[in-house]
């Protein structure tokens, strides 16, 4: 498809970008530290560091992970907390050593935990306590060698009595109890790291910086294999597109979404770090007077988000009441932006809340509306620089301006593979090196993207993937359940909510018992929002359930 949507491109913004400015992502760490050194880099529950004091601890870290473990290269190794201090500081000190980052949501259940670790392979691990008991129910079946532990207030840097205050009062009742032989406290590592050295490791573009995880048609988790290359070129395209809008040295990013997700992790985390932003890390977004408390102590320029948590914001009273004067833009990602939401958003800040599009194995961009936007248009805006997109039918044919088909999309950006699963890898590129979105959309001549449907059953709750095979399997497990089928439905709360439709085996099982059920096994976001028991489901001729006619009502 010839490139339209350049003509629509803002004054300022390039065609292609180069991701030669940087030979890996230490190397952008390393310059971000020469250039915005005394800066705070990232600030959370009122302690900020700097960009020199995240140098000094992530190359402690660094050094322990080589002189103190002796991990070889490209070890792989997995992080498994929400927005602390310590997430920045293990990320960059596993990448500079030379590692790969596994990120782990940290909500998971054992269940879901033991695939991810089994499946990547992670040797090492550096987990906030309040889920250690998690870990301690899989460790032994997943080869883990190291486990280093932390805890909510463990950089704080509070005086000794106010951190065991805090612990006591407010984490303790948070933290079950655990054991995990031979675990080093976080603080330990820094410690010992911090009298050793590590080793200048060659580290370039084709090699891989994180295995993120994401699920599929099949319900199993798969590791994208995010290569440096990858995600420098998506900060690149990232930063294109908002320079023109933003001054270096003085952006205060609001992060909420968590820093496991890809889309905090580049949006956020990278592509602010480049800039010499400081990132508020919002630890817990779903409390909502805190996090507008927290709001009004800071002067910030951009917010990231999903559009449930935008919701969420304005549906408190006191969010009204805040100073946007230095608010630069809002960026609303991973799911549907409502329009109902973008609107009363631009009322009360007097922003415009700019939609954008991508995935996991994009690194995760595809396509951003321009930052100049006047008001919400129902689109996830313009292939960004150096991105290209087709839309085609069922026989892979490009259709026409304004007729809908699976996005498919090209660019420095795009995963390498999924891990060690080259069929999986197959079926998502098209002959000619496309990856395949599973999203159905159309394009008009002036390159504006507008989702329409999802060719994939994929569920999306609050901006997380959820897949009807992983629930249905776990249902299925219920000795009292014959069939299950599961949806997704419109929630006004969180976008999608998963429901089931079940034959009972016994007629007696309840909602509860359902329920009770799947939290055995399944992140909170996972288990089912409704339930319905059902004498049949609706099946193909082959014996397919038909899950369309039950997610439109039709059966």
């Amino acid at each position: 498809m010839e490139k339209v949507w350049l003509s629509s491109y803002p004054e300022g913004i390039p065609a292609e970008i180069s991701i030669d400015e940087f030979a890996s992502l230490g190397d952008l760490f390393a310059q971000s530290v020469r250039k915005f050194g005394p800066r705070t880099a990232y600030l959370s529950m009122g302690k900020g560091i700097t960009y020199d004091e995240l140098d000094r601890l992530s190359e402690a870290f660094a050094a322990y992970l080589q002189q103190e473990l002796k991990l070889p290269p490209k070890t792989r190794i997995a992080l498994m907390m929400p927005n602390l201090l310590q997430y920045p500081i293990a990320m960059f000190g596993v990448l500079r050593a030379g590692y790969t980052v596994v990120n782990v949501n940290p909500l998971y259940t054992p269940r879901e935990l033991e695939h991810q670790l089994r499946d990547a392979g992670a040797e090492a691990i550096v987990i906030v306590e309040n889920f250690a008991h998690t870990l301690e129910q899989v460790q032994s079946k997943v080869g883990l060698k190291h486990v280093v532990i932390t805890s909510l207030g463990e950089m704080l840097g509070f005086p000794k009595a106010l951190i065991v205050d805090f612990v006591v009062r407010r984490v303790k009742k948070m933290v079950p109890r655990w054991h995990l032989p031979g675990a080093v406290r976080f603080s330990d590592a820094l410690k010992r790291g911090g009298q050793l050295r590590s080793d200048p490791i060659e580290v370039g573009h084709d090699d891989i910086a994180y295995l993120q995880y994401t699920g599929g048609t099949t319900g199993v988790a798969k590791g994208a294999v995010l290569t440096h290359g990858n995600i420098i070129a998506n900060l690149q395209q990232a930063h294109a597109w908002i320079k023109p809008f933003l001054a270096e040295g003085e952006e205060v990013i609001i992060t909420a979404l968590p820093l496991y997700h890809i889309f905090s992790l580049t949006a956020n985390c990278l592509t602010f770090s480049k800039i010499g932003a400081t990132n508020v890390l919002i630890i817990n977004p779903r409390d909502i007077p805190g996090f507008v408390k927290e709001l009004g102590k800071h002067k910030f320029t951009v917010i990231t988000g999903v559009n449930t948590l935008f919701n969420a914001l304005l549906n408190h009273p006191d969010f009204k009441n805040l100073d946007f004067s230095a608010l630069n833009f809002a960026l609303g990602g991973g799911m549907a932006v409502q329009q109902a939401v973008a609107e009363r958003w631009q009322a009360v800040t007097g922003t415009t809340l700019i939609e954008a599009y991508g995935l996991t194995e994009t690194s995760p961009a595809v396509s951003i509306n321009p930052m100049n936007l006047k008001a919400f248009n129902h689109s996830i805006g313009l292939p960004i620089s150096s991105t290209e997109v087709s839309v085609r039918n069922e026989d892979g044919e490009e259709v026409g301006f304004g007729q809908p088909g699976e996005l498919c999309v090209k660019g420095p950006q795009v995963m390498r593979e999924y891990w060690n699963r080259p069929e999986d890898t197959k079926r998502a590129f098209t002959a000619d090196g496309f990856l395949r979105t599973g999203d159905i959309a159309t394009i008009d001549e002036k390159g504006f993207i507008r989702i329409v449907d999802r060719k994939k059953d994929m569920i999306l709750v609050s901006g997380f993937n959820v897949y009807p095979n992983e629930i249905e399997d776990v249902i299925a497990a219920h000795p009292d359940v014959m069939e299950v089928a599961a949806v997704g439905v419109a929630d006004e709360h969180s976008g999608e909510a998963v429901k089931v439709f079940i034959v009972p085996r016994n007629p007696s099982l309840t909602r509860e018992a359902v329920i009770a059920h799947c939290k055995t096994s399944l992140t909170a976001y996972k288990v089912p929002h409704l339930i319905e028991f059902r004498s049949e489901l609706p099946k193909t001729n082959v014996g397919k359930v038909l899950r369309r006619l039950l997610r439109e009502g039709k059966a």
